[in-house]
């Protein structure tokens, strides 16, 4: 169970580190007159912190080294 928390925080330590965020779309109703609707998309990001992708990395490597002891 240890390895495989250990393997998944690797893993998303790399991803974050790798791209640093991620986006997504949303719609809103802009104006509504009736039979009239016009929409407004919006993109938006979450950026994720390269510390964060790091301190899961080294996080998952640490956790990996103690449970190879066990």
């Amino acid at each position: 169970m240890t390895k495989a928390i250990a393997a998944a925080l690797i893993v998303l330590g790399v991803i974050g580190l790798a791209w640093g965020g991620f986006s997504y779309t949303t719609t809103e109703k802009a104006v509504d007159l009736g039979p009239i609707e016009m929409n407004k998309k919006t993109k938006r990001t979450i950026p994720v912190s390269p510390i964060a992708g790091a301190g899961a990395l080294i996080g998952g490597i640490a956790l990996l080294a103690t449970a190879k002891n066990r």
